[in-house]
């Protein structure tokens, strides 16, 4: 009699289809990390309401407790810690596999943020320097005036920032070169206005203006810098005329100098390549400095390069130049 062979036996299948979904365990894991919503919360960039939500979603869909909610603190129960551990491997081992299948395109890749203005007039102008000697990289530029959510992103590898005590200086976050506004305009307007032999001249200048507007977006919020502070410092007792164009984009402000239509206060890192380019000159009367600085701000999350590296490099040069400058 023929012997039948020993079935195997088959091992669980595990429905995945029923998981409660990856954000809700990414959720759990940064508030089990912290022990606290709160903390979750201002991690994850989202109201404690939404933390709440999400781990009582989870606790239902698993049918089990995982935290232990005591008077101002947390603990994890049992089925947390368990749950912890596992999470904890699963998305580690989901971030390696990422960083394997994208490590090829990523080392050519650099991710840069910062305002409108300055992805346009700083950062855009020193890629295409810096991809003269680098001609395989690939570039990401993020500009945003909303808010400073795009500095934070974890694809960021490099952010132009600014403020006057508002960061932690460090390894991530290193001065660059202090803000400074000097009047500017076309070779064109120039030669028809002539040059500012008395202060009082700037009375009859056609001035460019940027709207306050302008300073109230969330990427700035700090008190904006204008005509009338840099009149009041180098032109003291001079009336300020009313500008000829005032508008809270500055990429209609630079325009507007470059056409001809008048003399605008120029951002001295954001006109240098304007400048260099003859493309705008220098009017008298001296730059103002508005005792704030701009900072370059490096993700250490995210994987350093000798790329990444060598453009940080030329940054901090380019910013040492504005100061010369």
């Amino acid at each position: 009699m023929t012997q039948r062979a020993p079935q195997q036996t088959k091992a669980p299948i595990v429905r995945r289809r029923y998981l409660p979904s990856l954000g809700s365990f990414a959720t759990f894991e940064v508030a089990a990390k912290h022990l606290s919503f709160t903390l979750a919360s201002q991690e994850l960039n989202v109201t404690q309401a939404a933390i709440s939500q999400q781990i009582r979603a989870l606790e239902k869909a698993l049918g089990a407790q995982l935290f232990l909610r005591k008077h101002n603190a947390l603990d994890l129960t049992q089925e947390g810690q368990t749950l912890l551990r596992a999470v904890t491997m699963g998305l580690d081992a989901l971030a390696q596999a990422a960083e394997q299948i994208g490590q090829a395109a990523d080392d050519r890749t650099i991710t840069c943020a910062g305002t409108n203005a300055a992805i346009t007039y700083w950062f855009r102008p020193l890629t295409q320097r810096f991809c003269l000697s680098h001609p395989d990289t690939r570039f990401v530029l993020l500009a945003s005036d909303e808010n400073e959510t795009l500095s934070n992103l974890e694809e960021v590898d490099l952010a132009l920032v600014c403020g006057r005590d508002r960061r932690s200086l460090g390894e991530d976050v290193t001065p660059l070169f202090p803000e400074s506004v000097e009047p500017v305009c076309s070779p064109d307007y120039l030669s028809q206005v002539g040059p500012i032999a008395a202060s009082d001249q700037w009375a009859h200048m056609d001035l460019l203006e940027l709207h306050r507007m302008h300073w109230t977006s969330e990427a700035i919020s700090w008190h904006p810098i204008g005509w009338e502070d840099w009149l009041r410092d180098k032109a003291p007792g001079v009336e300020m005329p009313v500008p000829t164009l005032t508008t809270n984009n500055f990429a209609t402000l630079m325009e507007a100098a470059l056409d001809g239509a008048g003399v605008m206060l120029g951002w001295r890192h954001l006109v240098q390549d304007a400048l260099d380019s003859g493309k705008l000159v220098r009017m008298s009367g001296g730059a103002l400095d508005s005792g704030r600085m701009y900072h370059l701000k490096r993700n250490r999350a995210r994987r350093t390069t000798p790329r990444i590296d060598a453009f940080a490099a030329l940054l901090s040069e380019q910013g040492l130049g504005s100061q010369e400058g």
